[in-house]
């Protein structure tokens, strides 16, 4: 009995274009043609065929069009997510290139930072490495700020998202409430959650303001709101930090990209005592 060979073709397609990706996602943002060309800064004729192009290339349609609306397609929502991780590592390629060798290491923080921590950590940094060697970028997304490439190294709380990132605890946060110091719970040596509850000024969530912001609400009596104890030397006269029991500690972590390999993240990790790692 005679075998017949069996033959595999192989499709091998050109590799896109970073243009056709940004094509591609104006139009996925915009669901309109004539304002995803606006936005582009071309004629709607070359951006439809560019799309028209894309999708044979891929031979699956991206969108769905009619006369009165124009919609992603499933191929089309698959892409819309992958294009914009694709852009997003080369914009941190491009950023991490033109940064390559720099001396500065930066760290992202949030506003408000218990300054002993930061103190410590940036004084230690500049005392082995010199002046200027440091630059804080102040955020409250400090992960994103490292992922995207705006910063070498974050601090953060332990229960931040951690996908991607290596990270070493480098302090442990005991919850502290804030109340002013005429408050009736500001002389107790300790509260509970039940108690803060009972206040109408009590916050389980914290305002997006800074540290500065936050003394000031609950000076005047407009919020009551649980921090960490590292905070409590930026208070002043008129707050009063009192520990809360029933309420977890909180660990406060350096991270940074676990593909980084940046010596300058190595040589700060050298400087804290606490040497354990945790794996992204």
């Amino acid at each position: 009995m005679t075998r017949k060979s069996s033959f595999i073709t192989v499709e091998v397609m050109k590799r896109l274009e970073v243009r056709e990706l940004e094509y591609f996602l104006a139009v996925a943002d915009t669901l309109h043609f004539g304002q995803a060309a606006e936005r582009l800064g071309i004629a709607p004729p070359p951006l439809s065929r560019a799309i028209a192009q894309l999708e044979r290339r891929l031979g699956r349609p991206l969108f769905k069009r009619t006369s009165r609306r124009v919609e992603l397609t499933a191929a089309g929502q698959i892409l819309e997510v992958e294009a914009r991780a694709v852009l997003r590592s080369l914009d941190r390629a491009i950023l991490r290139t033109r940064q390559a060798g720099q001396p500065v290491l930066r760290i992202a923080t949030p506003p408000g930072t218990g300054a002993g921590l930061l103190r410590d950590l940036v004084r230690g940094y500049v005392t082995t490495f010199g002046g200027g060697s440091v630059e804080l970028v102040f955020t409250r997304e400090q992960t994103s700020a490292v992922r995207d490439g705006r910063a070498d190294v974050a601090l953060i709380c332990s229960s931040d998202d951690l996908s991607g990132l290596d990270a070493q605890t480098v302090t442990t946060e005991r919850p502290v409430a804030l109340v002013p110091s005429d408050h009736p719970l500001a002389g107790r040596t300790a509260v509970t959650p039940a108690d803060l509850l009972r206040d109408r000024a009590y916050r389980a969530e914290l305002p997006p303001v800074g540290l500065d912001a936050l003394v000031d609400l609950v000076a005047t009596g407009q919020l009551i709101a649980v921090i960490g104890d590292s905070a409590v030397d930026r208070l002043g006269h008129h707050v009063v930090a009192v520990p809360v029991t029933g309420l977890p500690a909180t660990e406060v972590l350096l991270a940074w990209p676990a593909d980084a390999h940046d010596t300058r993240v190595a040589d700060l990790l050298d400087l804290i005592e606490l040497p354990q790692r945790r794996p992204a």
